[in-house]
């Protein structure tokens, strides 16, 4: 069992499947609004360890799917400055368990690092791809936070 520090948008429903497969697997949660934490660049820049620009970003975020933010053409201090100024831009989860950080929600990555219950639980449906309709009621509601 892993004390997991989960950033979340509260009401997302993705991230309440993630939550239920981490606690199904026994692990202990400590659950953080992603859109109110005062982040900082150099700590946030630590959950993405050596993965690209691109992947650093949630792709359902309004101004990704407008075409206003471009993740591909951004470096990475222009991609944290934008994700600071909209922390709606952050990929999510982003989880901590110790020392080590990680962005995003890859059942086979979890299982490696801390456990994860058996891959039938896991195959029924990619738990980073959203099931809600869009727009999203969730997103619609913090769009102005």
């Amino acid at each position: 069992m892993a004390r997991v520090h989960f950033y979340e948008k509260p009401g997302c429903a993705n991230n309440a499947r993630q939550k239920q497969m981490l606690r199904e697997a026994g692990h202990e949660l400590i659950v953080h609004d992603l859109l109110a934490t005062p982040w900082r660049a150099g700590e946030l820049r630590l959950f993405f360890g050596d993965r690209p620009v691109a992947e650093w970003f949630n792709r359902a975020a309004p101004r990704v799917k407008a075409g206003e933010i471009v993740p591909e053409s951004l470096d990475a201090e222009e991609a944290i400055a934008s994700m600071l100024a909209d922390p709606l831009l952050i990929r999510r989860p982003l989880m901590r368990v110790g020392e080590r950080r990680e962005v995003g929600f890859d059942p086979e990555t979890i299982r490696a690092w801390i456990g994860l219950g058996s891959s039938r639980q896991t195959a029924d449906a990619d738990p980073e791809s959203c099931r809600r309709p869009h727009p999203c009621p969730a997103l619609e509601d913090s769009i102005g936070r």
